[in-house]
C-alpha cells in the first residue's frame, strides 16, 4: 500500500481503518464482478461534479436492475467525511455498491443487503508533468463487453491493455472497435482538427464520462465548435492535438499514438485552453 497506514475507509455504515475491512468471500462483486463504481475527484478539499458522478451511479445500478437506491444527501455527507477524515487536498474518493453477499448463483438474486464500500486516493494531476509532457499511446483492439457505458468493476481487459502499454513504455492504450477509437482505459477520447474539438458520441461502446460531458458544456459556453462522430487511429494521428478527460486527471494532452506525433508532438493550445477553463470551472462549482 503506497496511502499513509491510518487511512480510513467506509463498509456498511462504518468508518473503520483499512486493515480492519472485511467483506465476505459470498459477495458478488468479489465472486462475478456483479459491482459498480464511481471515482469523484476531490480538488481544495472539495467535490467536483458530485451530482454528476450520482447521476451515473443511479443509471449503473438501474442497468443491472439493482434494488438499493441512492440518497444524494447521504451520499455526500459521506464523501465529505471521507475527505475529512482522510485529509484530502487533492485526489479522489472511490464509492463502490455491490449486489452484496449471497450463495453463488448465475441468476442475481433479490432482497439482499448491498455491501458499500468507499477509500479515497491522494493523486495530483494539477501540477503533474503531464500536463505539460502530454501522454503517448499505443492502439489495441476493444474486446471488452458490449456494455462499457455500464461503470461495472469488470476491469481485466482494461488492465490488460494499462499493462500492455506499460511494457511498450508508453502511458497508456487507446481502445479500437470495428476500425475506430471508442476511448482509453479510462478516459474518453478527443482530437481537434482545424480549431473544431471531436469525440466520439455516446453510445453503450463508450462510459459517458462525467468529465467529458462537463468539456462539452464548456465548449458550447466558449463558443467552440464541437463534433461529436467516431473517428479512426489515423485521424488522431493527422490531428492538429488530442487530449483525454477523466476524473481525477481532468484535461490531460495527447502526444504520440504507436510512435507517431499528434501535430507537432506538442501539448496544443486548445488543450491547454480547456484544462484551463475546465479546472476554473470545477473550483467554482465544486461541494
Amino acid at each position: 500500500m503506497t496511502e499513509d497506514a491510518d487511512r480510513i475507509v467506509y463498509l456498511n455504515g462504518a468508518f473503520l481503518p483499512a486493515a480492519e475491512a472485511r467483506v465476505s468471500v459470498f459477495d458478488r462483486g468479489f465472486l462475478m464482478a456483479d459491482a459498480v463504481y464511481e471515482y469523484t475527484a476531490v480538488l481544495d478539499g472539495r467535490l467536483i461534479d458530485f451530482d454528476g458522478h450520482m447521476q451515473r451511479l443511479e443509471r449503473s445500478l438501474g442497468a443491472l436492475g439493482y434494488e438499493y437506491r441512492v440518497d444524494r444527501a447521504d451520499m455526500l455527507t459521506l464523501h465529505r467525511e471521507m475527505v475529512a477524515r482522510n485529509r484530502i487536498d487533492v485526489g479522489g474518493v472511490y464509492l463502490q455498491v455491490s449486489r452484496g453477499a449471497a450463495e453463488r448463483n448465475f441468476i442475481m438474486p433479490r432482497g439482499i443487503e448491498p455491501t458499500i464500500m468507499s477509500f479515497t486516493q491522494r493523486l495530483n494531476f494539477i501540477d503533474h508533468p503531464l500536463a505539460e509532457t502530454g501522454l503517448k499511446f499505443i492502439s489495441v483492439e476493444d474486446s471488452r463487453w458490449a456494455r462499457c457505458d455500464i461503470k461495472s468493476v469488470q476491469l481485466l481487459y482494461t488492465s490488460m491493455a494499462k499493462t500492455r502499454a506499460a511494457e511498450a513504455g508508453v502511458n497508456d492504450a487507446l481502445f479500437v472497435r470495428d476500425g475506430y477509437v471508442t476511448e482509453a482505459t479510462a478516459s474518453n477520447v478527443f482530437i481537434v482538427r482545424d480549431g473544431t474539438v471531436v469525440t466520439r458520441p455516446r453510445s453503450t461502446e463508450i462510459l459517458p464520462g462525467v468529465t467529458r460531458r462537463s468539456v462539452i458544456e464548456l465548449c458550447a459556453r466558449h463558443d467552440l465548435k464541437l463534433e461529436e462522430r467516431a473517428f479512426t487511429v489515423a485521424e488522431v494521428q493527422a490531428a492538429d492535438e488530442a487530449f483525454i478527460t477523466a476524473s481525477p486527471m481532468y484535461v490531460l494532452p495527447m502526444v504520440e499514438v504507436d510512435g507517431q506525433p499528434i501535430g507537432d508532438g506538442t501539448v496544443g493550445e486548445l488543450t491547454r485552453k480547456l484544462r484551463s477553463i475546465f479546472l476554473a470551472d470545477a473550483r467554482a462549482s465544486a461541494v
